[in-house]
């Protein structure tokens, strides 16, 4: 790839054809050059380097009328008179640059370690005594950090007036819940581009299980959530006001927490697969429009409120939630509840022009839905939908409920069946979201899952088991009944399943070395001079991490 100041190109751009961009990064004009066939990656590289974005930051670039298009090979050739807009924002507070009189970046620092350790762990085995060293380091530092209740353009939002806080996720970073200042910013960020014209390319991909949620920010997803209603008719349908819409999506983003995994951005990646499965399998000519309704508003409804822990956390430790839901799926009935007492305010309630009966029929759907992301019913509706498969019936109100139950539980657990620079980092957050669970409970003297211990668990192992027996059954079903979903869910399925059980193999046979070089290696050691420095293989790596 080719840069300069002035023009900004790939490669291969005089090889054939190319397309001429031209674009603004704060206020200074660039020009871009590449293929008409140049991959999608590769564009998207040549504008981070234009604006010199980190790998974590998110790129938005604007047409000249402000509308967000998207990055990409089918992007328009223009003028120096009708520049493209480019912005960078930062992906979320882990790479947000944390500077000052410190005089480097602690998010940085701590990538640094967890990319060397991977590393390491992938040459070695285990974890060597100096990683773990610096491991605690970091985190002494860290500690040290977010006791001083000034330093808060470090980004840490916790209330200190109450002493040290139980360990909970982002406990460090950031308070459970979102400040009012945070909110207030994206409310007004979001209404004033809710009015903006979305382009055809961007609907189109909307649609697709391909779609890359960490390309938007909280603001842009709630105008993308209000397109989902406005382009399957549900506004004008069930009589729904745009602005009491839009203060539904917003007390839905207000009470999504600041947790790794179950946030705002998952609650969109659901809806927006099931908004994808609606377009994919025609639906619209399939159900009534209500059913639509429900499915959708259950996606953006799921997990409201999740504070980061499961229902197996909730009944052992005898919280609140599994008290008052007598230990039967506590989360899921509180995201119901949370969802009822936001459409019970008329300023937010979408459903406030129907008739008693619509509203009865969309409550007791949308309580069915939720219910069913409890992963302990996942067999038996699974079983269900199995057995009327054979004669299934569209006119059928129980064959149509499971239906519904099934597409919410697949659009809930799709990661894998995205791109896999999309999916990975979504496992990541999971992970994060266990480990923290598992620290708790370990705490606090409560049982641990296996799946979540960060002593037993690696991504392959997390992922193969529930991709063969969890995740593919469920697909396949829901394939069978609509065959065109096999190319789009569960190949990807497939791929990703491949790529997790070669990594397996891969960090299976390096602990196989190293239990046949371990031998050998304390050999050499024992008879080497105690004056000499021994060398250690597993200190010395295979391949130039010097980059790290």
């Amino acid at each position: 790839m080719q840069i300069s100041s002035q023009s900004r190109s790939c490669s291969s751009a005089h090889n054939m054809a190319s397309k001429i961009i031209y674009f603004t990064v704060n206020g200074v004009p660039e020009r871009a050059e590449f293929p008409e066939d140049c991959p999608a990656q590769d564009i998207k590289d040549l504008f981070r380097s234009a604006a010199e974005a980190g790998p974590h930051d998110i790129l938005k670039l604007y047409n000249p009328k402000g509308n967000i298009i998207n990055i990409s090979p089918s992007l328009e050739p223009n003028g120096p008179a009708s520049c493209y807009k480019l912005e960078v924002v930062a992906a979320d507070c882990n790479s947000a640059e944390i500077t000052g009189d410190l005089g480097f970046h602690l998010s940085s620092m701590e990538k640094r370690l967890q990319n060397l350790e991977k590393k390491v762990v992938f040459e070695a085995g285990e974890t060597p005594a100096a990683v773990s060293e610096m491991k605690k380091q970091v985190d002494s530092f860290r500690e040290k950090l977010e006791s001083v209740e000034h330093l808060s353009w470090l980004g840490f939002f916790k209330d200190l007036s109450e002493g040290r806080p139980k360990p909970s996720p982002f406990y460090h970073k950031r308070s459970l819940h979102k400040t009012r200042e945070e909110c207030e910013h994206v409310r007004e960020k979001f209404l004033q581009m809710s009015s903006l014209e979305v382009s055809e390319e961007l609907r189109q991909y909307l649609k697709t299980p391909t779609f890359d949620n960490w390309q938007w920010e909280d603001a842009e997803i709630m105008v993308l959530l209000q397109l989902m209603y406005t382009d399957l008719d549900l506004l004008s349908t069930f009589n729904i006001e745009p602005e009491v819409l839009q203060q539904f999506l917003f007390e839905v983003y207000r009470r999504y927490n600041n947790i790794p995994f179950h946030n705002f951005k998952h609650c969109f990646c659901v809806t927006q697969m099931m908004y994808g499965l609606i377009w994919l399998t025609d639906l619209r000519s399939k159900v009534e429009n209500v059913d639509l309704l429900i499915m959708l508003t259950s996606a953006v409804c799921h997990d409201l409120d999740h504070a980061g822990y499961n229902n197996a956390y909730q009944i052992n430790a005898r919280t609140e939630l599994a008290l008052r839901y007598n230990d039967i799926s506590p989360l899921e009935n509180h995201h119901c509840a949370i969802a009822f007492e936001i459409l019970q305010k008329k300023e937010s309630n979408i459903f406030r022009n129907l008739s008693s009966d619509q509203y009865k029929r969309i409550r007791e759907g949308i309580i069915k839905c939720i219910l069913a992301t409890d992963m302990t019913r996942h067999n038996e509706i699974l079983n269900k939908f199995k057995s009327i498969l054979h004669g299934f019936d569209f006119s059928n109100k129980e064959h149509k409920d499971l239906l519904m139950m099934v597409l919410i539980k697949v659009s809930d657990i799709s990661n894998e069946a995205r791109p896999m620079e999309v999916a990975e980092p979504w496992l990541d957050c999971l992970l994060q979201e266990f480990f923290n669970q598992s620290d708790v409970e370990k705490l606090e003297g409560l049982p641990v899952s296996p799946f979540m211990d960060r002593d037993k668990v690696t991504k392959p192992s997390s992922q193969i088991g529930f991709i063969r027996f969890v995740l593919l059954p469920l697909f396949v079903e829901l394939a069978n009944l609509f065959p065109c979903l096999e190319h789009h869910i569960i190949d990807p399925v497939r791929k990703a399943l491949d790529y997790y059980t070669e990594m397996e193999k891969a960090l299976d046979k390096e602990k196989q070395n190293w239990a046949q070089e371990a031998p050998e290696a304390r050999q050499n050691l024992d008879q080497k001079p105690q004056n000499q420095k021994p060398s250690d293989p597993r200190r010395t790596p295979r391949t130039d991490v010097s980059g790290i």
